[in-house]
Order: structure tokens, then C-alpha cells, then sequence
């Protein structure tokens, strides 16, 4: 083969290569994708089967605390259920590539993308700084609890924080927000995006950060996963064009090009199940003639509580997870440390209590009459459950504290403990059984359970999880 030709042939591959990096990406089902994707389908149907059952005890702990079920169903339902379903059904058919829309954690289609911007860092901070806006704090237990009580008060919080969509796979590097009239609930804010080195707008554009704004104006409930959140104002483009103007009449060097029908106008929802209209036009805003303040440049320090990053190269997503554990793996495993503690509680309230345990009948289907149930399998099967039940409770407290290291094995051992232990208390906590203060403690339990393990399983935990494998494997190779 000739020079030329193998020149050829090497400029074709390295144009395959760049422009397969920004297509649709599905990993290879390995046996630890393929592990990682049932936990996250099971934890999602006994989350359902859950609050199922919460429904359907309620009524016997009475019709006055009937009020209270309902309310424990609705914080399940909205919290821990709907935002798991939302992810596995997003993660099939929510394509996976730029168009012109952010997602949610949950990996619904998000807010629109409506602004790009070329500059620096730097450049962006300073325009809008000038154009009078403020920059949002980053989500933590902090500015969490600021922004709720100066919702239920109605005191101003200039930078209250927004909520976490994703582009590229992670979260936006920064937002600003301009607040209107002192009230928390209403304001303007945009979210922006560094776009990934040699990434093109579709048509060959080159800019350097992509945006997102929007105008709250109301707290309200989410149409699709029932979250108490901000409702934004459905005509974006008004928005759109208010942050082209508060930046062009605060920086006179500022110039503004617009792409034209970049996406087609189209009325739609964002995640939260407000009603979007836009005529799809992006307007390019050049900041590049600003000066260049390092210093405005901070580190963003906000808890990363999921990524939508599933289908990008491991490596990819290391780097846009936060170095330390993620609050999703903490969390998790702090609360199966919590519910060991309960579930270990309940077996030596049984162990106290174990005349009456053995001779309550076997829950549910098989009749007694028909010869099944006897009075020897219902002392067999409950001493089972209690000795099988102390073990699980046993290793899932010890596996919890290992899993919290970020170790693979500890982290899959974990899940799978939750998962029976989940299953096991739903199987077999009634009334009959349980009696009225232990079904509410069973119930408790089981909650306990499968909010640790949603959270475990989540996309977060298992990349840091990831991320952790692949720098131990480099430093043994420097080694």
C-alpha cells in the first residue's frame, strides 16, 4: 500500500472515530452491566409492591390514620417509585444523543436547550454579572434547607439553587438566576453546559457552551412524578430573549447571531409536565471581546445525586463524577444500616414473644382445611424465617459498612441482601402475623429497605463504584 493511501486510510479512521464519540453509544452487556441493570429493574418493582401493600394495610390501622397512609403512599410513589420508572422506561426509548433537549435525573426530557454562547469561562461569569444576574448556589444540605424555608416564608434567597439537569451526561456546570419581587418561587435562571472538545452544533456550528433558561413561576406539583417542584412559564422563547437582552445592554461589545429554525417549533413538556412552546430558533451569543477573570472561574462543589451519563464510556463519566462517595451510595447505606438496626429490634421482640409467634398460622393462600398448613409446618416455617432473617440482617449491617469503601463485590452483595430482605418482610408482614404495631413496624422496615436500595443501585453509586476500579487498576499499573 502506498504512503498515500495509508495516509487516506488513517485521516478516514480518525474522522469514523470522531464522529462515532458523539453518537448513540450502547455499552456491551457485561456480566456487571447486566447485574447492575436487574438490580435496578427489581428495586424498581419492589418499590412498586411496597407502596402497594402501604395502600392496602393502611385501612387497618384505621380509618383516621387512613390520612397519614395516604400521605406515606404519595412521598413513595412521587420520591422513590414514579422517578425509578421514569428512569428504566427513558433509558429505552429516550434517545441518547443532542437534541436540543436537557434530561432530568429521572431521564426525562428536560428543559430546551435556547441559548449558545462562545467565550470563556470567564467571559460568561463577567456577562452575567453585568447584565445583573445572580449565580445559583450549588445544591447542598445547606442551601437545600435555605431555599425551603424561605419558600414557606416568602423570603428572598437571591441564590437560591436550581434543580440538576443533564446534557452530555452530566449535570450543568453552573446556572444564575435573577429573582422577582423577593419571592423564591418566581424567578428567571438559566443552566449552562461546557460542550465536549471538537463537539459540533448539528449543521457544523462551532460554540462553546449551550443553555437552558426558563422562567419559575409558581411551586407546584410535578405531572409526572408527583414532586413538590418549580412550575415554569410554557412560552420560553419570552425567556430566551430576556437573557439576550439583559446581556446585550449590559455589555455594548456583546454580539448576537441567530440560527434560525435550528430545531423545529414544536409545543411539548419538560420534566415536570409543564406545557413548552418554542419556534426553534437559537440565538449565538459571542462574549468573547470581555475580559478574562480567572478568578471568577470557581469550582463548582455540588453534590452530584444521579447522572444520565449510563451510556457513555466509563472513563467519560469518571470524570464528571464527584471525586468523593456520591450522596446516593451514602445514603443507601446508611439506611441499611438503619433498617438492620429495626429488623434486629423486631427478632428479639419474636424471641420474647416466641409462644405467640409459633403459633400463628401461615399468612394468606393455603387453607388449613385442606390439610397444607399443620401446626409443625407453622412452627418450621416461622423459626426459618426468624434464624434466616437474623443472618440476612447480620451480614447486610457488616456488608453495608464494606459496600460504603465503594467495593464492587460489597456493593452487589448489598443489593442483593436488600432485595430478599425487601422481599422477605413484604411476603410475609399482616395484620394476622404482625399484629398492629408490628405490620407498622414491618412497613417501616420495608421502606427502609427499598429506599436503601434505590439509592444503592443507583446510577451514581455505580459509577463512583466504576470510577474507583478503574484508578486502583491505573495505580497498579504505575506500580
Amino acid at each position: 500500500m502506498s504512503k498515500s493511501a495509508r495516509l487516506r486510510d488513517s485521516a478516514a479512521h480518525d474522522d469514523r472515530v470522531q464522529r462515532r464519540s458523539f453518537a448513540v453509544q450502547r455499552q456491551y452487556v457485561t456480566d456487571a452491566s447486566a447485574t447492575d441493570r436487574f438490580f435496578f429493574l427489581a428495586s424498581g418493582v419492589v418499590s412498586v409492591w411496597l407502596g402497594v401493600s402501604i395502600l392496602v394495610h393502611g385501612a387497618s390501622f384505621g380509618w383516621g390514620w387512613y390520612a397519614v397512609v395516604l400521605l406515606v403512599g404519595w412521598l413513595i410513589a412521587a420520591y422513590l417509585t414514579l422517578p425509578r420508572l421514569h428512569r428504566i422506561l427513558s433509558s429505552i426509548y429516550v434517545p441518547n444523543y443532542f437534541i436540543g433537549r436537557t434530561r432530568t435525573s429521572d431521564g426525562l426530557l428536560g428543559d430546551p436547550v435556547n441559548v449558545a454562547l462562545t467565550g470563556t469561562e470567564s467571559q460568561v461569569h463577567r456577562a452575567m454579572l453585568d447584565a445583573g444576574w445572580t449565580r445559583a448556589d450549588d445544591i447542598t444540605a445547606q442551601s437545600t434547607w435555605r431555599i425551603v424555608t424561605a419558600t414557606i416564608s416568602g423570603r428572598s434567597y437571591d441564590e437560591a439553587p436550581v434543580s440538576p439537569l443533564f446534557l452530555f451526561g452530566r449535570k450543568q456546570d453552573f446556572a444564575y438566576q435573577q429573582e422577582v419581587d423577593g419571592n423564591p418561587g418566581k424567578r428567571h435562571h438559566v443552566r449552562f453546559w461546557r460542550c465536549p472538545a471538537g463537539w459540533l452544533l448539528p449543521g457544523g456550528r462551532r460554540v462553546d457552551w449551550l443553555a437552558a433558561g426558563t422562567y419559575d413561576r409558581a411551586i407546584g406539583f410535578s405531572l409526572f412524578t408527583l414532586q413538590i417542584t418549580h412550575k415554569i412559564d410554557e412560552n420560553t422563547d419570552i425567556e430566551r430573549d430576556h437573557i439576550v437582552e439583559t446581556v446585550t445592554t449590559g455589555n455594548e461589545d456583546v454580539r448576537v447571531t441567530v440560527i434560525e429554525d435550528f430545531s423545529t417549533g414544536y409545543h411539548s413538556r419538560n420534566g415536570g409536565g409543564d406545557s413548552i412552546i418554542t419556534d426553534g430558533d437559537l440565538p449565538i451569543i459571542d462574549v468573547r471581546s470581555l475580559p478574562i477573570d480567572p478568578s471568577l472561574e470557581q469550582e463548582s462543589r455540588a453534590l452530584i445525586l444521579d447522572s444520565t451519563g449510563h451510556d457513555f464510556a466509563p472513563e467519560e463519566v469518571a470524570r464528571d463524577i464527584w471525586e468523593h462517595r456520591p450522596l446516593a451510595l451514602v445514603a443507601g447505606c446508611l439506611l441499611a444500616m438503619i433498617a438492620a438496626v429495626v429488623g434486629m429490634g423486631r427478632f428479639l421482640w419474636q424471641l420474647q414473644n416466641m409462644e405467640h409467634v409459633l403459633n400463628i398460622d401461615l399468612p394468606g393462600s393455603i387453607l388449613p382445611e385442606l390439610g397444607i398448613v399443620t401446626d409443625d409446618n407453622s412452627r418450621a416455617f416461622w423459626l426459618t424465617v426468624i434464624v434466616a432473617s437474623i443472618i440476612i440482617v447480620l451480614l447486610q449491617f457488616v456488608v453495608a459498612l464494606l459496600a460504603m469503601r465503594g467495593g464492587r463485590i460489597a456493593r452487589v452483595t448489598l443489593m442483593t441482601v436488600l432485595l430478599v430482605a425487601a422481599v422477605g418482610v413484604l411476603s410475609v408482614s399482616s395484620l394476622e402475623s404482625a399484629g398492629r404495631w408490628g405490620l407498622l413496624i414491618d412497613l417501616g422496615n420495608a421502606l427502609l429497605l427499598v429506599a436503601a436500595l434505590l439509592a444503592v443501585s443507583s446510577a451514581a453509586s455505580r459509577e463512583f463504584v466504576r470510577a474507583r476500579r478503574q484508578r486502583l487498576r491505573r495505580r497498579k499499573v504505575k506500580a
